[in-house]
């Protein structure tokens, strides 16, 4: 197989990704650290400039005066990533597994093909020959340490359908599980960019959906950003620090702030949430009529339960969401059997369940369905 993937290098890549699909014993990336963590969050990227800065790399323009956001030194790092891709087209790995893969190089090494890592970390994914991912010389073949990664996700049970930091963790077993997450935006456009230079790899069926979107099971934030930068958040309290943000929308300010009047309040299933402090435990709030009963403070109206209110107003990314947008989880996109709202800063008020309090929670704790915005 690796015959194959070397194949595809020769008939398909361009010179600079020959040269960069070699050991790379003297790569520029062995005198940068690895262990630094990205401080952005990358949900803006602009995939159109991304093609372009990329294909002008492939094309054999210089990366040193090029700037790609989220890579540091492009003219390196591009290659590494179309020799990861042409891996995976070769090997009729699908799109998603080739985000993903690109998304744990990123946060491994920088797609970097490091000569040094933690213990005995190596390459662009950091595999440790003592755990059996080949001999060092193997590991620092980009080709070949692309292969191993794709060969682990492929025999990951339901990788096709957990989210991408999910099924990077399920093959790397990281102690920094949620790190993949902000590179998805990332991998992303550098997929769609890079396989669109493949002649024939669409007519070949190998995946010909190039406009996906990053899953709508992640924000795509960093760890940090996604809420967990305020530590534990005792239930039915306001995390120290957090305050509505200045430029979320007016209505969705009031809807946020009525909600957090109920915070402390037990949950109960079909309750009305219209006197949640009140003695008649149907006063108090379940999911979808928090929801309800915050929006109608702001004026506008939704409907009563989670399956109908997944529907209202227009879907957005959970990439790109905004104070006041609802989030939904468990059961199904079609059929969801939760709603919270979100509040800005990495953060979600919801009314949870049975015996549970109305409470804000981060939002690395939710694994997303779907998102609407109301407003």
């Amino acid at each position: 197989m690796k015959g194959l993937a070397a194949g595809i290098g020769v008939v398909f890549l361009s010179p600079i990704l020959i040269a960069g699909t070699g050991m790379m014993l003297a790569s520029s990336a062995d005198a940068v650290q690895s262990n630094g963590s990205f401080s952005g969050c990358l949900t803006g990227i602009d995939s159109n400039k991304v093609a372009e800065q990329v294909t002008k790399i492939l094309d054999g323009a210089s990366g040193k005066d090029m700037h790609v956001e989220g890579l540091d030194l492009p003219a390196e790092q591009v290659p590494n990533a179309q020799t990861i891709v042409a891996t995976g087209i070769s090997l009729n790995v699908p799109k998603k597994g080739q985000i993903i893969a690109l998304a744990t190089a990123m946060q491994e090494s920088r797609l970097r093909n490091l000569g040094y890592g933690d213990r005995d970390s190596l390459g662009l994914f950091q595999q440790r020959p003592s755990q059996g991912w080949g001999s060092a010389q193997q590991i620092r073949d980009p080709v070949y340490a692309s292969e191993q990664f794709y060969k682990h996700l492929l025999k990951v049970d339901g990788w096709q359908q957990m989210t991408v930091t999910q099924a990077a963790q399920a093959v790397q077993k990281s102690g920094l599980p949620d790190a993949y997450a902000q590179w998805e935006n990332l991998a992303t456009a550098l997929q769609s960019a890079i396989a669109k230079t493949f002649p024939g790899a669409d007519a070949d069926g190998k995946d010909t959906n190039q406009d996906e979107k990053p899953s709508a099971s992640t924000t795509g934030c960093a760890p940090g950003q996604d809420g967990s930068g305020f530590g534990r958040i005792p239930e039915g309290s306001v995390p120290k620090g957090y305050s509505i943000p200045k430029d979320a929308d007016p209505k969705a300010r009031k809807a946020i702030k009525w909600a957090m009047h109920q915070l402390g309040t037990l949950y109960q299933w079909g309750g009305s949430c219209t006197n949640a402090h009140g003695p008649d435990p149907m006063g108090r709030c379940d999911c979808s009529s928090l929801m309800q009963q915050a929006y109608a403070h702001a004026g506008i109206t939704l409907t009563r339960t989670t399956y109908t209110q997944v529907g209202e107003g227009k879907a957005v990314s959970p990439a790109h969401l905004k104070p006041g947008d609802l989030i939904f989880s468990r059961g199904t996109a079609a059929r969801p059997e939760h709603v919270g709202m979100y509040m800005g800063q990495g953060l979600v008020i919801e009314a949870p369940r049975t015996t549970k309090p109305v409470r804000i929670t981060p939002i690395k704790d939710w694994d997303i369905l779907a998102a609407r915005r109301i407003l």
